[in-house]
């Protein structure tokens, strides 16, 4: 190898920390390991289980019980009418939004502003999906992702297994789920999120029990609205969100990081409205968007762009592309670097032309980020002083295209390295 190659593949190694390890398979051993990594796990930390949560345990077993009995049995016995499955179907819907676009991208997130009238949506709604307060659920949130996977201070830690991250975490009163308001300081000053915080038991009650029974009211179909609109699309709500704490943590791929759990996974993102593609969100938390190309199942990206054109939603937070492509370029140069590794290193040609090929890529992108960085850099400062003419402004922004553009022809190159390596 040239010696130049050689130094670029120190700078390689010391640039891109440690090795990757990708387990697109690993589910089924997951599940069946989970339930001794659980307990072990819980016993070394605490030497007595903790207690029961008895309001949670009784409500996801009734709940659960309920929808495995009645549906089946009235479903055979009477027949559901089309306006019993509508409104399951409305009802579930927006309860999955008022989470994602509400509780999750507006007031966990910040990724964007709301109209008041859109946030008491997102507050009806969410109260109705029954997944406790804006101000629990966000601070809980909060420290999900400030804490990720320690076992200790992450309320829904998937190291700790698909049980505990799924259900278990709500089930017990764990340490690590212990409320501690103090980093939701921007919520607590909302009057409208400190109403339905103060009064959540009676708020959940009256949506849970009272717009199914309104609706069964309306179309003369008490027993199957309440079935349908009441019981199941409880509980499909209640698991379709704890799939994302639990299932999108242990399957799928990780093309942005492998610093974190989170995985992105197609199949999820059509039942959890998006939410599937959490590899870029964990990475990109404050971007509006889970499926950032457009063609991504994301509806809750949808309507959060669509309700602007209505003033509904505003300031919509976008993560720069140059950002996206250096992640998904540092994750192929790590995963490159690793299938080289196991590769023998004498006699073969072909893979010393792959080393050197892989080198000078990584040096462009060195060359790339660096530039970036120096044109950003003095577009802010410009921009701050507010001296530039317009040709200048549009200069400078044609020059962070071009190096964005670059980046993105370096991508495609290599894929087409990744799959020689392969």
């Amino acid at each position: 190898m040239p010696q130049g190659a050689q130094h670029t593949q120190k700078r390689l190694k010391s640039h891109l920390g440690r090795p990757a390890v990708i387990s697109y398979g690993a589910l089924f051993n997951t599940w069946l390991r989970m339930s001794d990594t659980t307990r072990n796990s819980d016993t070394t930390r605490n030497e007595q289980t903790p207690p029961l949560v008895w309001t949670n345990a009784l409500m996801f077993a009734l709940t659960l019980g309920a929808a495995a009995i009645l549906v089946p049995w009235y479903g055979l016995t009477r027949g559901f009418s089309p306006a019993a499955w509508a409104a399951f179907v409305l009802f579930a819907g927006a309860n999955g939004m008022a989470i994602t676009a509400g509780y999750h991208r507006l007031w966990a997130h910040r990724t964007y502003e709301a109209h008041w009238s859109l946030r008491l949506l997102y507050l009806v709604f969410g109260t109705m999906a029954l997944q406790n307060s804006v101000f629990a659920w966000c601070s809980g949130h909060r420290a999900h992702h400030l804490h990720v996977d320690d076992v200790d201070r992450d309320p829904y830690s998937a190291r700790r297994g698909f049980w505990f991250s799924h259900i278990g975490w709500m089930l017990r009163h764990y340490p690590s789920g212990r409320p501690d308001f103090c980093n939701i300081p921007d919520l607590r000053r909302d009057p409208m999120l400190a109403f339905q915080h103060r009064y959540y038991v009676p708020l959940a009650l009256a949506t849970n029990i009272g717009l199914p029974l309104i609706v069964g009211i309306l179309f003369h179909d008490l027993w199957g609205m309440f079935i349908l609109a009441g019981v199941l699309r409880l509980v499909w709500s209640h698991h379709v969100t704890f799939f994302i704490n639990s299932l999108a943590h242990m399957w799928g791929s990780r093309p942005y990081t492998e610093d974190n759990s989170a995985r992105d996974n197609p199949v999820l993102a059509v039942i959890t409205y998006g939410e599937g593609y959490h590899n870029f969100h964990h990475i990109f938390a404050h971007d509006y968007r889970n499926g950032v190309r457009w063609w991504q199942w994301d509806p809750t990206k949808w309507l959060i762009a669509g309700l602007q054109l209505f003033g509904l939603t505003r300031r919509l937070k976008r993560t720069p592309v140059f950002q996206i492509q250096r992640a998904l370029l540092a994750m192929q140069f790590t995963r490159a670097r690793e299938r080289l590794a196991k590769t023998p290193n004498a006699g073969h040609s072909h893979i010393e032309q792959l080393r050197a090929r892989l080198a000078h890529e990584y040096e462009s992108f060195l060359a790339a980020v660096a530039d970036w960085a120096r044109v950003k850099e003095q577009w802010l400062g410009e921009k701050k002083r507010a001296v530039l003419e317009q040709w200048d402004q549009v200069d400078l922004q044609s020059k962070l295209r071009e190096i964005e553009r670059r980046l993105s022809l370096q991508l495609r190159r290599m894929r087409m390295l990744q799959a020689q390596l392969a």
